[in-house]
């Protein structure tokens, strides 16, 4: 679950992190891309009815562009230049690398559909994260802390600062600098890329080609580019969220809610209820202000993923519950977030970065924060190999990039966060329960190194002893009767990926 709360076109959320609407998924998972005005969703359930009810607020979406002069590429020139560097997609990953490289005195072409189009995902980042990549300035809320709620009884505080970022501000802040370093722009979809010795062609849709040394595919979970040589069946979080004015809220403003697995909102016996206890849901929610509010029903990881019907009647019951009338919805955010699953066939010719390239928190969800600060080591990669010296091109280029980006320290975190999220897989909403409440008790410099990516697989065994140690006796023998074959897994493929 990473920290991307998106808007009406996303994938990320409370804990988690990059995600587009509409891609590659199971015909289950896909999203409507229209709303459904005045739809009953279930008439035999009213909760179902006030759904529908909810989703007459939801606006039409609105898109806005930057109000900014892109430099173009110009396929016309008679000098077919060839590029050092083709950035596929302008989300945040992509504008990271082509920043840096250009800054470098690479010429480079960024290639999207929409360029200048702000994001329609919001972001949501624990503030020392952005505070260590120089991004405060792009935060337009933060809290002081955040909240656990575990059940009517059990609270958890987090003193760990949490902030919304402005996507505005940091897409307006990353195109600035790619535009003050010379990077080309080009309004188009890659449909295709031929690879030559020395370079790529890629085959736009509007007929336009171009050339160039390196491809980085930063498209995010559609994977058009990078390619996968295993079955590719990852754990789903799914979510709805809505940013709100309402009537007034129960909420703390100093403090985000960063989950609450409280369920005395559903009724006792009821379906909705045993649906909730065999996978649960959580609410996340970001007070603005005593009337303004982002509200998110989440389903940390599922396989497959529940409906995001489901997710929206549990999330009406929970507010009737909660006294929280909706006055009016500003946007509304679907998200499916593939979690896990294989990493892309390594080494290839296509570079990837963020959600193309396995890079979503297997255990969370996150990867906003991961990935920006993930793009100096590509960009500082490709910057290395395609310098001046030009030590290496083509394929032995990018086998060098794609070994620092998944260096073994990184694979082995990440077959361990893939072992979090197996245990997660198979808990009810008692053992989830169980598991966060120990989960939180540990050493702040744990669970923040866990949900922040910082630990590697020495440190993490010690997080998983001392996890251990703090879980009651009904929660550890439930670790260790469905924990032992994903831990077997785990270790197996530790010892087959030692290169």
């Amino acid at each position: 679950m990473d920290t991307l709360l998106s808007t009406h076109n996303r994938l990320p959320l409370p804990l988690r992190g990059l995600a587009e609407r509409q891609m590659s998924l199971p015909p289950s998972l896909r999203l409507e891309t229209r709303r459904k005005r005045g739809r009953n969703l279930d008439t035999r359930v009213s909760a179902r009815a006030s759904s529908g009810a909810l989703l007459e607020l939801v606006p039409e979406v609105k898109k806005e562009n930057l109000d900014l002069d892109l430099p173009l590429y110009d396929p016309s020139s008679t000098k077919r230049v060839v590029m050092d560097l083709a950035v596929v997609g302008s989300g945040p990953a992509g504008l990271a690398v082509a920043q840096q490289v250009s800054k470098a005195g690479l010429s480079v072409c960024a290639i999207d559909p929409s360029p200048k189009l702000i994001w329609p995902n919001n972001y949501g980042v624990w503030v020392d994260e952005f505070e260590a990549m120089d991004l405060l300035d792009c935060l337009d809320a933060t809290w002081p802390g955040a909240v656990v709620c575990i059940d009517d009884r059990n609270k958890k505080l987090l003193d760990r600062p949490y902030g919304r970022v402005n996507r505005k501000q940091l897409k307006s802040k990353m195109m600035q600098k790619c535009v003050s370093h010379g990077v080309r722009f080009h309004q188009a979809k890659v449909v295709k890329v031929i690879h030559e010795e020395s370079k790529s062609v890629l085959i736009c849709n509007d007929g336009v080609t171009v050339e160039a040394a390196v491809v980085l595919d930063a498209t995010g979970f559609s994977r058009s580019l990078v390619q996968y040589d295993k079955p590719y069946n990852p754990g789903y979080q799914v979510a709805y969220g809505i940013l709100a004015e309402v009537e007034e809220h129960p909420f703390d403003l100093d403090k985000m809610l960063f989950m609450d697995w409280r369920d005395s909102h559903l009724a006792s016996g009821s379906e909705l209820k045993r649906r909730n206890e065999r996978i649960p849901t959580f609410l996340y929610a970001m007070p603005f202000s005593s009337t303004r509010i982002f509200l998110e029903e989440t389903s940390l990881v599922a396989r497959p993923g529940l409906a995001m019907e489901d997710i929206q009647e549990r999330m009406v019951a929970r507010l009737r519950h909660l006294g929280i009338k909706v006055k009016s919805i500003e946007e509304d955010e679907r998200c499916v977030i593939p979690m896990g699953g294989p990493l892309p066939l390594l080494p290839q010719r296509v570079l990837g970065i963020g959600g193309t390239a396995g890079m979503v928190h297997p255990s969370t969800g996150y990867m906003v924060a991961r990935t920006l600060a993930t793009a100096p080591i590509v960009a500082n990669s490709i910057v290395q190999y395609l310098g001046s010296a030009r030590s290496l091109t083509g394929n032995e280029l990018s086998e060098a990039v794609w070994k620092d980006l998944w260096p073994i320290e990184r694979r082995r975190q990440r077959e361990f966060f893939c072992f979090g999220m197996d245990i997660l897989l198979k808990l009810d909403l008692q053992g989830t329960r169980r598991f966060f409440d120990a989960f939180f008790d540990l050493e702040p410099y744990y669970w923040h190194g866990f949900l922040s990516s910082r630990l590697f697989l020495p440190e993490l065994v010690i997080f998983g002893l001392a996890l251990f140690s703090h879980a009651s006796n009904t929660s550890r023998l439930e670790i260790m009767a469905k924990g032992t074959v994903p831990l077997v897994g785990m270790i197996s493929n530790l010892l087959r990926d030692r290169s």
